[in-house]
């Protein structure tokens, strides 16, 4: 049986060094790629100690076209991709209040966000059709699924994400291929509500069950409260 392997875009300290873990722990191989070769020496420091195999891969997500040279060498030095993890996070303060929202804030974020998110699957999607296999795990905010005016070029973006996810679901969920969303209502923090590695068990668990496409985070939480 072949070592599967998940690639994490995006990845950091917080979230893909938890992601790494939990999926390193079950025996997957793990790519990380970042534009921040310091934040990347820190993820493969950690799961070396893990005895976890791991490689990192330098790509800024903007740059589309370094974005697909690292996913096109992360299945040379692993053979394939079997899950696609895409998380990158450009910070809070890329975002706009929907008052304030101009063509170019949503555009740093279709650039940020959405056109990577694309490409991303453009580079995986092809394989895992040729082996009925395969799953592509979006990690959004919760403005995907619920309009937050301090969000507004964020929420533009989540929610076209949210759109191609769910076209991507109904077209794939019967071809074997798993496709998840979830969508985090809760600052990312270790220690918090939203410890990284609570974030990462339930991720896991999404992709090991594969009983329904989107999950809110914390569950049960109640965006209509805030």
């Amino acid at each position: 049986m072949n070592t599967k392997t998940i690639v994490i875009v995006g990845a950091g300290p917080g979230l893909g060094l938890s992601l790494a873990k939990k999926f390193g722990e079950k025996g997957f191989q793990i790519a990380v790629i970042s534009r921040n070769p310091v934040k990347l020496s820190i993820l493969m420091k950690e799961l070396k100690e893990l005895a976890i195999t791991a490689r990192s891969f330098v790509a800024d997500v903007t740059d589309l076209a370094a974005l697909k040279q690292a996913l096109q060498a992360v299945k040379t030095e692993f053979g394939s991709i079997d899950v696609l993890e895409f998380s990158p996070y450009a910070g809070w303060h890329t975002f706009t209040n929907v008052l304030e929202t101009t063509p170019a804030s949503v555009l740093e974020q279709i650039n940020s966000y959405l056109l990577p998110a694309v490409l991303s699957v453009n580079e995986v999607l092809p394989d895992m059709m040729n082996t009925d296999s395969g799953a592509i795990l979006f990690t959004t905010g919760l403005s995907a699924m619920y309009p937050l005016p301090f969000v507004g070029n964020g929420g533009i973006v989540m929610s076209g994400i949210r759109n191609y996810a769910t076209n991507l679901h109904n077209e794939l969920k019967d071809k074997g291929i798993y496709v998840g969303l979830l969508s985090i209502g809760t600052a990312i923090q270790a220690g918090t509500a939203g410890d990284p590695d609570l974030i990462a068990e339930l991720w896991y668990s999404l992709y090991e069950k594969q009983d329904r496409f989107e999950e809110l985070f914390p569950q049960g939480f109640d965006p209509t409260n805030l």
